[in-house]
């Protein structure tokens, strides 16, 4: 079969970036679609069968169009348009590449980098409870924290308030030394972290002081009615049923609240079922309230995890299908005995 090639005129910048560095970009491009592309004289030549080089140009091109917008293409950026172009879907993002929910500190802008991720901020721009649910690294929580501080910045709130459940992680820390803020502040340090980045040391603690901004574990919440508030519970899935109808009762008019979980991190004690579970389940049809599923395709941290997140997601389903014909042979097997 006759090779198939394709030239693509593009600017240096477009072009050193798009390869990436040591050319580890164009080489990943390569491998998924089994094509060869070389830089000659400044023209980007893709050679390869006539579907593969259709499909590669197209990606180029989509790249090129991020960069134009101000996106930074980075390998999550590369992997995730690799993974569109591979089920045959649309890589325009123009859409996603204009929505700038804020700026960092350092002047960065904050936006979705996946389309489930833009699903997720205009369902928060849309509803009044939004449950933001999926693995690690897939920003739930950071981008939940944008926008309460962008809520916050424009005057649509008068506070902030973040809480989760005070829940190890699987191992027991003991007593912890301190006054009551130090021994729940390791609990809630990621919150800390994402505010920092976004509004600043500084900012942060003199709103904190105000009262304009509160971090407090879970069971602070009990007895209050919080109005005008823009309230952020993370780490839902530890939650029991008990607390999660607690939380939510407490809401007030003018807020907005975000619950975050990933229902296959929970830390809760064997046989408690997950409160973030339950309201699932119990608010699904309920109206203005929002459910937004991330999944591996929406992790945006190292790509390394995706790749773990998509390792034990294939895990769970192979186990949870082994136990399924497991209790099937149990019950056929009883049923014989039964029988005889």
């Amino acid at each position: 079969m006759e090779e198939y090639t394709i030239a693509l005129e593009l600017d240096m910048d477009e072009m050193r970036t798009i390869f990436g560095q040591h050319d580890s970009y164009i080489a990943q491009i390569e491998k998924n679609l089994h094509v060869s592309v070389i830089n000659r004289d400044g023209v980007m030549k893709i050679m390869g069968e006539q579907e593969s080089c259709e499909q590669a140009k197209r990606l180029i091109l989509s790249l090129a169009d991020s960069m134009k917008q101000g996106t930074q293409i980075d390998q999550q950026r590369v992997n995730y348009m690799l993974d569109l172009s591979e089920e045959g879907l649309d890589l325009s993002l123009d859409e996603m590449d204009h929505t700038c929910i804020c700026h960092t500190m350092a002047g960065k802008p904050v936006r979705p980098k996946t389309l489930g991720q833009k699903k997720y901020v205009d369902a928060m721009k849309e509803h009044m409870i939004v449950f933001g649910l999926g693995p690690a690294g897939t920003g739930k929580t950071y981008l939940a924290m944008a926008m309460a501080i962008t809520a916050f910045k424009n005057n649509e709130v008068e506070r902030i308030i973040l809480t989760r459940p005070a829940i190890e992680a699987g191992e027991k820390l003991g007593f912890l030394p301190g006054d009551l803020q130090s021994k729940v502040d390791p609990y809630l340090r990621p919150l800390y972290d994402a505010l920092y980045q976004i509004m600043g040391a500084e900012s942060f603690l003199k709103n904190m002081e105000k009262g304009l901004i509160e971090v407090a574990p879970l069971a602070y919440m009990r007895g209050r009615t919080l109005d005008n508030a823009y309230i952020i519970l993370d780490e839902a899935q530890n939650t029991t049923q008990a607390q999660m109808k607690m939380f939510l009762t407490r809401i007030g008019f003018g807020s907005k609240v975000v619950i975050t979980g990933d229902l296959s991190q929970k830390d809760l004690a064997e046989g408690v079922r997950s409160g973030l579970d339950v309201a699932t389940k119990v608010l699904s049809k309920v109206e203005d309230i929002a459910f937004c599923q991330l999944t591996s395709k929406d992790v945006v941290r190292h790509p390394l995890v995706q790749k773990i997140v998509k390792a034990y997601e294939e895990y769970e389903k192979k186990e949870n299908r082994n136990s399924g014909e497991d209790k099937k042979r149990q019950r056929t097997g009883s049923g014989r005995r039964n029988q005889r």
